[in-house]
Order: C-alpha cells, then structure tokens, then sequence
C-alpha cells in the first residue's frame, strides 16, 4: 500500500493494497481507474498505467508497473502517464519495476495479465461509455504466440494473408481460422483461445466457428465460403526468405547527469562497482535498454532520467520494438546482471530450517500435533496409506530390503524407493532413487539407471524423482514415516541436534546455533523413538573425550549458520529444445492451459523442480527429461544459486499427481482429451471432447510382482486413516558392513532421525540388533565409560555432590565452576536455590519431560 503524501495522486490512495491487477487510464489530463470488467479493453487513442501487485507466502509484496501507449495517443498523455508510473513507484516505496509498453510491442509479462488475448480497440477511452449500435464490422487479425499471443487488427484485403500466420475473420455469423501452412501446432491452437474471446465477448457466445487449412480449397463449404468474402480463391503468394544477421549487440553505459544529459560511463565489461547509489544510468542494449536508478536517487531525478531516456529513442530513431525497462537498486533482473561481470548474489537473511518442517512431517504421521510449523508447508499432498518397496543398490545388482530394513538408510549406498497410493481413480507409482552423500559415482550412475528401468516397467507410467541425501523433500519422510540414515562423525553441523546411541549410552547433541523449537523437536523425537530412554545432553563446545570417543575421533565439520533467501512463488519455464540442446522462455501468470502436449516445461519450486514431459514432445523417456532437468539446475536462470542436488522429479502428461497439480488451478478433464493442442482447443471449442486413449486403466495391485527386480513379494508399511502406522515398529538396523557398528549418531538437519556411520549391512543375516522399543540407555550401569553420568543420573537430587552459587554456574560466568558435568549444571544448586530459581524442588523438576526441562534451564542460562 501506497506511503502517505499529500501530492500523491487520489487515484493512488489504496494501489497495491491487495494482490492483483489495477488499472488507470488518462483521460482529460487526470488519472481515472478502470473497472475490473474493463481491465482488457485498451484503446488505442488512449495512455494507461497497469500495476501487478504479488503478495508472496513469504518475503516482501512484489511490484510491477507498465504504461501502455496506443498508436494514436496524444504526446502530453503519453508524458504524463510514464510521470505518473513514477510517482506511483515512489508511493510504492521505489520497489517496482517499471515497463514501457508500446502498442504491438507488447512484453510477454504485460501480455500475460490479459490471457487469453490482447485486443487494442480504436477510439478514445471515456470513463461514461455508452451502447454503440450499429452494422456488425468484419474485422481480420493476425496471431503470434505460443504461450501469450500476440493479436493484430490488419486490413480485411487478400494481400494480408501469408503461409507464416494465424488469421482470424470475424463476420456477423460465422468466425474462421486461417492456419498458413508454415505456422505452427501451438500457434494455432492459442489463436482458438483467441475465437473462443471473440465468440464471446462480441457474438455473446452465438456463432459459428470454422476452421481453414492454407492450400485446401475444394470439398469443403466453410472453405468456399471463406474464400468468397475476398471475391474468390486466389494463390497467396510466397514470401522469400529473409535473412537474419545474428549480431551480438553493442552495450553501451551511461550516466545521467541532473540536466539530463547522457555521458558514457566506462567500457565493457561492466561491474556493479560502475553504479554509483546517488545517480541514474542507462544501459543500452539495442533492442532493450535498461535504466537503473540508485537507491538515494530522488523523485524529479528520476523524472529528468525518464524524459531523457525517451528523447533519446524518438532522436535516434529506435524502432518501437525496443523495450524500456526501469530498475530500482536492488531490484535488477537477471538480464540486467547478467550484463556485469561477477555480480556478487545477495541472500536475503532468513534461515529456512528445513530440518524442522521435516521433523513436522514425521511428528505430524506419528500422530503429533506441530503447532510451530505452518500447515500448508508441511501437510502431505498425497495419500500416506499406500505401499513401500526399497531396494539397495550395489552395481547391476538389486537387493530387496526386508521391513526391518525399510526405514534405515546409508550414506554410503544408494537406494531406490517405489511407493504405490492411491490416486485420481487408480493405484499410481512414485519413484525415488536415494543417493547418499559418502555412495560411489557408479552406484548413483546404476541407481538412476535401474529406476527408469523400473519406472518404465510399470503400466501406470509413473512419477519418478532423484534426491540426494540432505535435500530430500519432506513428502519423502511423510512416506516413509520414520527414518534413519547412518552417518558418520564429520556429518555434525552447528545448526541442527543429533541423537547419538552407543552400545550402552544416548546422548543428544545440541548445535550451538540450533534455536530452541530444534531443542523441543529433538526431545519429542527422543520420546518417540522411545519413550523409556534417559539420554545425556552435550552442548556443542562442552562434549566429554566418551563422546568422541565414540564416533571414532573428532573431526571437522559445518560451523556456520546455514542462511536460505526468501521462497519465492514457483516459476514456469518452456524448454525449446534442438538438437539435443534447449533454449528457456519464462511462461509468467501461468495456468494449467500452458502445459502444451508438444513441449516440455520445468515448474521451479526453488527447493525442488518437475520436468513436464508432454505426450507429443520429442522427450521419449524419463532418462532424457531427468537429464534436461540436470541441465536446468546448471543454467540457473534466475540467478538463484539452485544446488545441483535439488530434487528432480519427471512427470508425464496425464499422470500429473497432487503434489505437482497443487501449484495450478487444476482442472481434471482437460487432461483427459485426445490429439494435439490444436485438435484438443478445436473440441473443446466445439464441444466434441474425447477422452484420452489409455487415460483410465485398471488400477495396479499395489503388491504386484510386476515392478519387482528379483521376483519377490513386495513388502508393505501401510498407515491408517490418521497417518499412524499400523505396521510393526522396526525393531533392528542393519549394522556397519566394514566396522562394528557400535556406536550411532541420530541427527535431525533434516527432519528425521540420523545415525553416523556410512556403510550398510552386507545382507540381512549379518544384521545386528539396535533395539528401538527396549533401548540399553536405560541400563547405564553396564557401561565402565560411563558410570561418572550414569551416578549422576540416578543421584537426582544431588544429595553427595558439592554445591557451588548460581551466578558461577551459569553458561557465561565471569568464574566458571571447572570439573562438573558441563550437562547438568543445575543439579549442583543447593536445594534452596535451586527452588528459587526454578520455582519447584529438584525432585519435582526431574519428572518433566526432557525438552520441558531445557526449556527452563535455557532460560535461567544453565544450558
């Protein structure tokens, strides 16, 4: 919303308040809004100004202004409307980005907002229209476009048509689609949505519809017909070749001094460092020119570099083709930066603690209520009561783990996942292969390689996904329940807690930049995972030899706080592949009508992305599209620093499951119509849908023997219908196939439970038992390392050990007790301080739950 100014526009008042579009139009010299209703009705003697206005989940209000100019309108209208874009962004705190759009040069943003067209009007806007009655007019337009369409009224002449375009004439009665013989599938079919408006909105949804093939021009009524309204068929005659330079452009940088003059600045190449806060400047890249305007700039500099950054186009006599594009400081975009070198890529500075959402996903199955997480983030997207096969992958060879085995995963192996749920209709298939971080490059090679095997052994054409260890989505843990990975030592980081269980002994680790709902989570995972154990808490910096110890030695590992930018809303891009590489368009304001049959197109989410593979694209297999989605994360087209581990996931055409559709306004049966995007838009167009060929199969049992590598059985973890699971609780892991497996640490960076040690067992009847139900924590005297904490634990009021004051206790003392479990600072209170302290007696305090306890002792600085 717009900051308080008494020189600020009325119109403006409330802009930006709401999400959304908002649009004013000159009329008189004054700023009149324009009625939703009349949000795509532009005319052509008119200037308007059009705000976007996107309210992220999380992160600052996104801002984009444009000002639009017809062919006709007036120049005092045109200044006025870029004066007035600018004290809107003023208003708006000078965080938009500002366009200047020109009638039929339209940018695919601006054209976005008007889907599924953009059909300028002669005239004059007036905010009191009237009825205008009268002789229908033919009007003939041409279409461009693939994803937004570009629409231009042309002479209704035979002289207009040619074999590269779409065509539309419109006639009182009947509309017709000439297709040129060179235009493409999708162009076609988005000039359908282009008849679908006209019928519509000027024949209120009464007319007839034909279609028109260039070069077909006998056995066919609609033809003869068509051809009559130009005084008869004739050859279209062909358009030579045109021949395309493809220069790289000349790019120039200027700074613009207070009179609005232009003086060069520098030579390429170019570094941020050029751009000074305090000044405007122009970036001249033929066809597209930048103006960057510092963060200390003030209101009427800007204005003096608008004007002159105009005149400069109409003097040296630029075509309307070139795009203006204003950029506040810190609001670049990626084409702009990507014209400097190494510009230095900024984080905003929020912590995303993916760790926590994913300990929600389990808390959340086991039964639990996590009221600290946001619902929507970590509420799985599809049904948990399914079934679960994982393999373990050594080479060419599979092995199929046994239930026991189901949940506990090594960092030194790869696994593969096959979940089977119930979907739209029918049992559908996902398909995870799981590379740990410490696994050979030839295990994850064989992985990928004997999951698509799979995937494409399956008749339900199934979802498949690559992860790796430590960027696995939550969905992955809400389907396997609960979860444990063998790590090692060096896998420790300050920001998250860990579980560690010895032979006799649990300790719980907390990072030193964990924050203290991690404490809480860490704790109740502990009373999960057995409510019976009595762990040790060890504070990073404060760990005891016994602990090290046990993971082998002490070794390096992350200190530092793992910051993450602001999530930003999912991005749509098109990938335009030949061969064998593939150039990446950007589809904004995108729909469910995007997803063409022809192409392929990747949704990034940011900490994961989804190849759409369309039917009638040339991508064949799942290995190709996976491959196309690696490349994707390479490029990095928004600058936003994607890991090369993200997740991958392949989706086919018709088999989009929920936690893909999730991101559209979903629509269930346009997925189910036959043909090309042409022949789909004409049935729906003429209300003649058929159903897609092979769309509805019977439904897979869920425990066939079809996708099972070896042959056997499936073994299945099924959940209730509250996500508990009904299975029995795994009661062993498998143990280290090169050590002892003594010694295991549980961590939660991500949202499960994690054990240190990387190699798996070599097969199950070399297993050993690590019970999870009868924990041997509860019986600490067993154990010579650790009978000075197993003493401490039973002695629970403290009765035999030395007492020593509060303020010496403490975490940060000015003089530190030194000799004492640096764990349990409190216990060495005397009785009476410690009831003042902790407003309870010791007895009393030692019954809490264990995150209740650190809970307190955090806040009195004892822990």
């Amino acid at each position: 919303m717009p900051t308080f100014n008494k020189d600020l526009d009325s119109a403006f008042q409330t802009a930006g308040a709401n999400p959304g579009l908002e649009v004013w139009c000159i009329e008189n010299q004054l700023l009149v809004p324009v009625s939703k209703s009349n949000h795509g009705k532009f005319y052509t003697g008119s200037a308007y100004i059009v705000l976007n206005a996107v309210f992220p989940k999380n992160g600052p209000p996104q801002y984009d202004i444009h000002y639009w100019m017809g062919n006709d309108t007036k120049k005092v209208d045109s200044s006025l409307a870029s004066d007035k874009a600018l004290e809107l962004d003023a208003a708006l705190g000078s965080c938009s980005v500002q366009y200047r759009e020109i009638q039929g040069q339209e940018s695919q943003k601006f054209l976005s907002y008007f889907k599924p067209c953009f059909i300028p009007i002669e005239g004059v806007f007036t905010s009191k229209q009237g009825n205008v009655n009268g002789e229908y007019q033919v009007s003939m337009y041409t279409c461009k476009g693939d994803y937004v369409v570009r629409v231009k009224e042309v002479p209704f002449l035979r002289s207009s048509l040619n074999h590269e375009d779409v065509f539309i004439l419109d006639t009182a009665s009947k509309i017709f689609l000439f297709s040129g013989c060179n235009s493409t599938i999708q162009e076609r079919a988005k000039a359908l949505e282009v008849v679908q408006y006209i019928k519509e909105n000027k024949h209120g949804g009464k007319c007839e519809v034909a279609t028109i093939e260039d070069g077909k021009f006998v056995g066919d009524s609609d033809v003869g017909e068509f051809w009559s309204l130009f005084g008869g068929y004739a050859p279209i005659p062909r358009d030579l070749p045109s021949v395309q330079e493809s220069m790289a452009p000349s790019v120039k940088l200027f700074w613009i001094n207070l009179q609005g003059k232009l003086c060069q600045s520098g030579s390429n190449p170019f570094s941020k460092e050029m751009l000074e806060t305090d000044k405007c400047y122009m970036l001249d890249c033929d066809n597209e020119i930048f103006v960057w305007m510092g963060r200390q700039t003030l209101l009427t500099e800007r204005r003096t570099a608008t004007k002159a950054i105009e005149e400069f186009v109409r003097n040296e006599g630029r075509s309307n083709k070139t795009h203006l594009t204003f950029l506040s400081e810190g609001l670049e975009s990626t084409i702009f930066q990507s014209y400097f070198t190494n510009w230095p890529k900024t984080v905003e500075p929020r912590l995303y603690e993916e760790g926590r959402e994913k300990v929600a996903a389990i808390f959340k199955h086991q039964g639990y209520e996590v009221k600290e997480l946001p619902e929507e983030d970590n509420e799985p997207s599809i049904d948990c009561s399914g079934t679960i096969k994982v393999w373990r992958v050594d080479g060419d060879e599979l092995s199929l783990l046994s239930v026991t085995e189901l949940t506990r995963l090594y960092s030194g192996d790869c696994y593969i996942v096959q979940y089977t749920f119930p979907g739209n209709g029918r049992d559908e298939t996902l398909f995870y292969a799981w590379l740990g971080c410490r696994s050979v490059m030839e295990d994850k090679t064989a992985a990928i390689s004997h999951m698509n095997n799979m995937a494409d052994s399956v008749r339900t054409n199934p979802v498949m996904a690559q992860i790796h260890e430590g960027k696995e989505p939550a969905q992955f843990f809400s389907i396997l329940h609960r979860l444990i990975i063998f790590k090692v030592s060096s896998s420790l980081n300050s920001s998250y807690c860990y579980i560690l269980q010895t032979k006799a002994s649990i300790y719980t680790w907390i990072g030193s930049l964990s924050s203290a709902r991690d404490h809480n989570l860490l704790d109740r995972m502990v009373e999960l995972l057995n409510a019976t154990w009595l762990p040790v808490s060890v504070r990073e910096g404060n760990e005891p030899d016994i602990f090290w110890d046990a993971l082998g030695g002490k070794a390096e590992y992350p200190k530092g706080k793992e910051i993450q930018g602001f999530m930003d809303d999912p991005h749509l891009f098109a990938l335009k592949i030949t061969k064998g590489d593939f150039k990446v368009k950007e589809i904004y304001n995108y729909t469910q009508d995007d997803l063409i049959t022809e192409d392929v197109l990747v949704l990034d989410c940011q900490r994961e992305i989804y190849v759409w593979v369309g039917l009638h694209s040339v991508v064949k297999s799942k290995q190709e599209a996976l491959n196309l989605g690696l490349k994707f994360l390479e490029m990095d087209v928004l600058v936003e620093g994607l890991s090369l581990e993200m997740p991958i996931y392949v989706v086919t055409e018709g088999h989009e499951p929920p936690f893909f559709t999730r991101f559209f306004s979903w629509d269930h049966s346009k997925a189910n119509i036959l043909g090309n995007s042409f022949e789909r838009k004409l049935a729906i167009l003429k209300g003649k849908s058929k159903i897609l060929e092979g769309h509805n199969r019977i439904p897979l049992k869920a425990n066939s023997l079809d996708s099972t590598p070896n042959g056997h059985r499936s073994y299945s973890v099924i959940s209730n219908g509250r996500g508990r699971s009904s299975s029995p609780v795994p009661s062993s892991a498998g143990s280290d196939r090169r050590q002892s497996g003594a010694h295991q640490l549980l961590s939660s960076p991500t949202p499960v439970v994690k054990k240190l040690f990387e190699e798996s067992p070599a097969n199950s009847s070399a297993e050993q038992t690590i019970p999870l139900s009868d924990s041997p924590a509860t019986e600490l005297r067993s154990s010579n390392e650790t009978a000075s904490f197993t003493q401490k634990d039973r002695n629970v009021d403290g009765e035999n050990l030395v007492t020593y004051p509060y303020e010496r206790l403490r975490v940060v003392s000015a003089n530190p007790v030194t000799g004492i479990d640096l764990t349990r600072r409190e216990i060495y209170l005397s009785n009476e301080e410690f009831h003042e302290k902790f407003g309870m007696p010791k007895s009393a305090f030692y019954k809490l739950p264990k995150w209740k306890q650190n809970k307190l002792k955090m806040s009195l600085d004892l822990f």
